[in-house]
């Protein structure tokens, strides 16, 4: 097994391959993760992968790669998404401000004593950090426990489980405070400076908010274990009764009959109803009222069908063919006309003989139309005239 020569090393290492941490610490909570997609993520270089192996960052089981321990516990501690209650962490650290304590009492060396003491304040800071950090989880667990244990056995054993730890993270923290305040008063006078009266405040409430969450969680398991009791029993007195059920003797064993007659409970009573009739003239006149009538109607299917009348036959004048004639003018044909003359358009339009006779707006409607659509073949003048209250211009063909 290699190790990283520097910081240097190990941080380039981590950065590279953050695709696949990254992928591998997402879904550590699965049994295995396959080596065919870790290569896709280190682009099927298999080196990259024995590397991460001889490093210890990774572990190979077969066909299957999970993160190492040291690193995994690393990347959920500073994450801050570990589940497990780490109690002998709390331990050790209390033991190692004891341990520090005596040498830097026993030390004469000030350069030494400052060393013992910055070892002091950083036990103290992970005190409560873990601590706190195990409370949460703590919660997090018993929660946890009670709404996704699908067995009840377990999820009352485990319940039992998280609230011994809850009692020895208690007894720790009884431990801290005496430390703190009782057991190590020669040290903590002696040493005493900003930074370590500070930590000792910040332990002291991190403690204390501890302590108050604790007796939550006390209460919530148990509630949570009396639940359980509960249910199972329920449980256990229903299976009873399905098996004298299934064996047709529930009658004969149980005085289920009676107990059932003697319940006055609502769910055996039966829905009731309070018919109310309202008058016709009150449906007739209020708005209101015919609105709620058509409600009712959308939702009621009657079953009777109704009969459609059938109509009487159509009477022979309607079948009786009959023709229009409209006559139209022939725009295109009054344009040719008028090239071959030489007069204007205007005067040659009241007197063109059209096929059925025309008024005088009619007329000058053609005389519009003609300009309009055959503007390109005439030639529109700057001289005007006057007939019948309208102005025309004179327009000659080209």
């Amino acid at each position: 097994m290699n190790t990283f020569a520097s910081i240097k090393e190990l941080l380039s290492t981590l950065v590279r391959e953050h695709r696949l941490l990254t992928e591998m610490f997402e879904k550590r909570k699965a049994l295995s993760y396959k080596y065919d997609f870790a290569l896709e993520l280190v682009d099927f270089n298999e080196d990259r992968i024995h590397y991460l192996i001889n490093h210890s960052v990774i572990r190979q089981n077969g066909n299957f790669l999970e993160i190492d321990d040291q690193f995994l516990q690393f990347f959920e501690q500073v994450l801050e998404v570990n589940e497990d209650i780490n109690i002998s962490s709390i331990n050790e650290n209390i033991k190692n401000v004891k341990e520090n304590i005596i040498y830097y009492l026993q030390e004469n060396n000030e350069l030494r004593k400052y060393n013992y003491l910055r070892t002091v304040k950083n036990a103290l800071r992970k005190i409560g950090n873990v601590t706190f950090r195990n409370v949460i989880d703590l919660k997090r667990n018993t929660d946890n426990t009670f709404k996704n244990e699908p067995s009840y056995k377990v999820k009352k054993t485990k319940l039992e489980n998280l609230d011994a730890k809850r009692i020895d993270i208690n007894n720790f923290i009884l431990q801290t405070d005496r430390l703190i305040t009782e057991e190590e008063q020669t040290f903590f006078k002696s040493a005493l400076d900003d930074e370590l009266n500070r930590l000792i405040i910040q332990l002291k409430l991190q403690l204390n908010e501890c302590r108050h969450n604790l007796i939550e969680i006390q209460k919530q398991i148990i509630e949570y274990l009396n639940q359980i009791k509960y249910q199972s029993g329920v449980i256990e007195k229903l299976r009873q009764l399905k098996y004298l059920r299934d064996q047709f003797t529930i009658k004969a064993h149980t005085d289920i009959n009676t107990a059932i007659a003697a319940n006055n409970a609502v769910l055996f009573e039966r829905n009731p109803s309070y018919p109310l009739k309202l008058s016709l003239a009150y449906l007739q006149q209020n708005n209101d009222a015919y609105t709620s009538i058509l409600k009712i109607s959308k939702k009621i299917k009657s079953g009777v069908k109704l009969k459609l009348p059938i109509a009487g036959s159509i009477s022979n004048n309607y079948l009786a063919l009959t023709t229009e004639e409209e006559i139209q003018v022939n725009v295109e044909e009054v344009r040719n006309s008028f090239l071959a003359s030489g007069n204007n358009l205007f005067d040659f339009i009241l007197a063109y003989p059209f096929e059925k006779e025309l008024s005088f707006d009619e007329k000058v409607t053609v005389y519009c139309q003609l300009i309009s659509q055959y503007e390109e073949s005439l030639t529109v003048t700057q001289n005007y005239a006057t007939q019948n209250e309208v102005e025309y211009a004179m327009v000659y063909p080209k």
